[in-house]
């Protein structure tokens, strides 16, 4: 297997480091807009395999010129870039994978009603070309979507006779020391998922949006982490579990907490969430943009931080012997963990672990497939089987 990594930052560097202590690929190429970002990312593994490279991830002449070489694109930077390193895989002649799918659109008169172009269409739209050429898009492979969707199959295969209902949840108790408000994830993504609408799914409605930050509750998240208030927010298992796991009902609510919520709202009143570029002098820039470049990188805040990240799916239904049944699937990292054994803080370790874990699935020839899937489409057992391999045991409550 020839990897080629699209992304360099906090998931992406997390990401390599992972993959340097396994053996399943012969050559990892990360590339980046900055190649002063990539190289550091390399030099710190000290391992031949890895190599940088410079790539511009909105070109997908770019992305298929720098894949020519490579069995499988692994795209690891932020969701703006889908379909260009989507197509430009597709274009190498290459397998694909990655963390969040192409962007939504939402209704334009009915945006909390009704969907418009919802998480993924874009790509789903070419599933026949990809499966006419043998090739595999695998989609949403991170930990939400990802793991997360991984247990809902498994709960569907192994679990449950039927299932009533299927929610992802995460929340955690990080705090990061000195700052009053310093996100552990991208801001960028963060503010598109939580500022779209919302999407839910129900089996004899079908997708359906809702306004942003609805249908609070406090869930008890395991391992100390305690009870966090959750609410909907879009995500791509919406739109990815219900395409191959029956359910009657489908969210997925994050525990942001008043304050982080109150910033959100703050943030879009002022038009700061916006993509438009706005002129300033004489240079035009997107105001989301700034707001992400006056935080702190994310990868940066790992020895700041403190506490527990955990990433889960909760399934209500009818068990196998016919008696109701509710479970909790989760992963749960912890951040003196991670940054004591890899140097990468929590959040960004436990999504970047799910895609290599795929990778070494496929390599071995335990997942395969053609088109375009998403993690629940393919058997829940290696996956999982092979996550607590890599040393990052899951739980069931």
């Amino acid at each position: 297997m020839r990897v080629l990594q699209i992304g360099a930052g906090g998931v992406g560097a997390a990401a390599a480091a992972i993959a340097a202590r396994r053996d399943f690929f012969s050559s990892w190429v990360v590339a980046d807009y900055s190649l002063a970002r990539a190289s550091r990312v390399v030099d710190s593994l000290g391992d031949p395999r890895f190599s940088a490279a410079q790539i511009d991830a909105s070109s997908s002449t770019e992305v298929r010129d720098l894949a020519a070489g490579a069995t499988h694109v692994f795209n690891a930077v932020d969701p703006r870039f889908v379909m260009s390193i989507f197509d430009g895989a597709f274009a190498a002649g290459a397998d694909y994978l990655d963390m969040a799918m192409s962007l939504s659109q939402p209704h334009p008169t009915d945006p909390y009603g009704s969907t418009g172009v919802v998480l993924g269409a874009d790509q789903f739209a070419t599933a026949s070309l990809w499966a006419d050429s043998g090739r595999l898009a695998l989609v949403g492979i991170g930990v939400e979507p990802g793991l997360s969707d991984v247990f809902a199959r498994y709960a569907a295969d192994e679990l449950f006779t039927s299932i009533d209902e299927i929610g992802v949840r995460d929340g955690s108790n990080l705090v990061v020391d000195g700052a009053d408000f310093a996100p552990s994830f991208s801001i960028w993504t963060t503010i598109e998922e939580c500022l779209n609408p919302p999407v839910v799914y129900e089996r004899d409605r079908g997708w359906f949006t809702t306004e942003p930050f609805s249908e609070p509750e406090v869930f008890d998240f395991p391992d100390g982490i305690g009870p966090v208030e959750c609410v909907n927010v879009e995500h791509e298992e919406v739109l990815l579990i219900p395409r191959w796991v029956d359910a009657g009902r489908v969210t997925f609510k994050y525990g942001l907490g008043a304050e982080f919520i109150s910033v959100l709202r703050t943030l879009h009143r002022l038009g700061l969430d916006s993509t438009v570029p706005v002129k300033v002098g004489d240079v035009s820039v997107s105001p989301r943009d700034v707001v992400a470049a006056c935080l702190p990188d994310p990868a940066t805040l790992g020895p700041r931080m403190r506490g527990k990240t955990c990433a889960g799916t909760w399934v209500r239904g009818t068990g196998l012997s016919g008696e109701p049944r509710e479970v909790y699937l989760h992963h749960v990292v912890d951040n003196e963990w991670s940054m004591r054994e890899y140097g990468h803080q929590a959040v960004v370790w436990q999504t970047a672990v799910n895609p290599v874990v795929a990778l070494e699935l496929l390599a071995s020839g335990a997942w395969s497939g053609a088109g375009v899937l998403g993690p629940e489409a393919l058997p829940p057992r290696p996956f999982l089987d092979l996550l607590v391999a890599y040393g990052s045991p899951w739980a069931m409550r």
